[in-house]
C-alpha cells in the first residue's frame, strides 16, 4: 500500500500574510475572479495554493460527475445532473488542477465531436480542463506565458462560473466555478493591463528580508523533510481551526450587511485614483463582503474596506506608458478611516 504524501502545512509558511489571504477570500467567493500573485521564484507562491487545498475539509459531489456538481445545490449542476433522478453523493477533497503553458483553447475549453451531432442529433462533449476544475482550484503558473487569448477565456468562466462552447451553430455550456490562482515572475514578462484587470485580486510578494524570519522558514523546511508527518501533526490544531472558519464564512457570505455609504466610498475611491472602468469598485466591495465574513462579522467595516482596497486597486490604476503605478495608501487609509459607514 503506497504511502500517504503528507502536504506541507498552509499554516506553517512563513510571511506572505496578504497572498494567504487573498487565497482564503477566493475561496470563501469564487466569484472574486481570482487572484495573480507577481513575484519571484522561490516565495512559496505553489506550495500556498497546494497547502490550501489540502487544508480544506471532504466536500460532497455527484457520483461519476465529470463537472463534480454539488448534489446539495441545483443552481450550477450540469445537464446531465439536472436530467437524471439519480444524484448519489461521495465525499472528495477540493483538488488543484494544473493548466499547463502550451495548453490549447480547445484543451481548455473541450470540444464538440460535430459528426456525432449531425448524425444522431445528440450534443457530445469531449471535456476539458474547465470541466475537470469546476469546483476546484484552477492553478496557471507562468500565466504570463500563456497565449493572451486563453488567458481571456479563464478570465471569463472564473467571472461567469459557466464554460460555454459554440461550434457550427452547436452550443454547450456546462458549470464552471472554480478558483483560479495565476501566477508569474515578472521579470519574464507581464500580462497586458486589459487581462491584469480582469483578475478579481492582485498580490505582490517578495522574499522576507528579515533575518529571524528567513531562518525561521529555513528551520521549518529542513524540519518538514526531516519528518512530514511529525511536523504537519505540530500545526493540526491551527489547521482544523482555519479549516473551519472558511467554511463559517461561506455560510455567512451571503448575510453580510453593507451601508450605502460603503458603496459611495469605494465609488469616490475609484475616481480619486482614476482606475477605468467599474470592475475596481463593484470588486473592492465584493472583497470587503468576503473579508467581513472571513473575520465572522455580519457587517461591513473600515477594517474590510482597508483590506480590499489593498488587493484591488494597486493593479487596476490608470497609469502613463513606462509610468509604474503608484497608490498614496496613507490617503486612502485616511478616507476610509474618515468615512462614516
Amino acid at each position: 500500500m503506497s504511502k500517504k504524501i503528507i502536504s506541507y502545512p498552509f499554516c506553517a509558511i512563513v510571511g506572505q500574510e496578504r497572498m494567504k489571504k487573498a487565497l482564503i477570500l477566493n475561496i470563501i467567493n469564487p466569484l472574486l475572479g481570482g487572484v495573480l500573485i507577481r513575484g519571484e521564484k522561490g516565495t512559496a507562491k505553489s506550495t500556498a495554493v497546494r497547502a490550501l487545498a489540502e487544508l480544506l475539509p471532504l466536500r460532497e459531489e455527484v457520483e461519476g460527475c465529470m463537472f463534480s456538481c454539488d448534489p446539495n445545490d441545483d443552481s450550477y449542476w450540469c445537464e446531465s445532473c439536472k436530467a437524471s433522478a439519480d444524484r448519489t453523493a461521495i465525499k472528495k477533497k477540493m483538488r488543484v488542477v494544473n493548466l499547463p503553458i502550451s495548453a490549447t483553447e480547445d484543451r481548455v475549453v473541450g470540444t464538440l465531436d460535430i459528426e456525432h451531432a449531425i448524425k444522431t442529433g445528440e450534443k457530445k462533449f469531449e471535456s476539458g480542463i474547465l470541466a475537470e476544475a469546476n469546483r476546484n482550484i484552477l492553478y496557471v503558473d507562468e500565466v504570463n506565458l500563456l497565449d493572451d487569448h486563453v488567458v481571456d477565456v479563464l478570465l471569463d468562466s472564473a467571472a461567469m462560473g459557466v464554460n460555454s462552447i459554440e461550434r457550427e451553430g452547436i452550443s454547450y455550456s456546462h458549470p464552471a466555478k472554480f478558483v483560479l490562482v495565476g501566477t508569474m515572475n515578472p521579470e519574464e514578462g507581464d500580462l497586458r493591463p486589459q487581462l491584469i484587470d480582469r483578475f478579481g485580486l492582485v498580490v505582490d510578494i517578495y522574499g522576507e528580508d528579515d533575518v529571524d524570519s528567513r531562518v525561521e522558514i529555513i528551520q521549518r523546511r529542513i524540519a518538514f523533510e526531516d519528518n512530514p508527518e511529525a511536523f504537519a501533526n505540530q500545526y493540526k490544531s491551527e489547521q482544523e481551526n482555519l479549516a473551519e472558519k472558511i467554511e463559517n464564512a461561506k455560510k455567512l457570505l451571503h448575510n453580510i450587511i453593507y451601508s450605502k455609504e460603503c458603496l459611495k466610498l469605494a465609488a469616490q475611491i475609484a475616481i480619486d485614483l482614476g482606475v477605468d472602468g467599474h470592475r475596481a469598485d463593484i470588486t473592492f466591495i465584493k472583497t470587503a463582503i468576503t473579508h467581513a465574513a472571513y473575520r465572522g462579522n455580519n457587517n461591513v467595516d473600515k477594517e474590510d474596506l482597508t483590506v480590499a482596497a489593498e488587493l484591488t486597486l494597486p493593479h487596476r490604476m490608470r497609469r502613463k506608458p513606462f509610468e509604474d503605478g503608484y497608490v498614496d495608501f496613507e490617503k486612502i487609509y485616511e478616507i476610509i478611516e474618515n468615512a462614516s459607514i
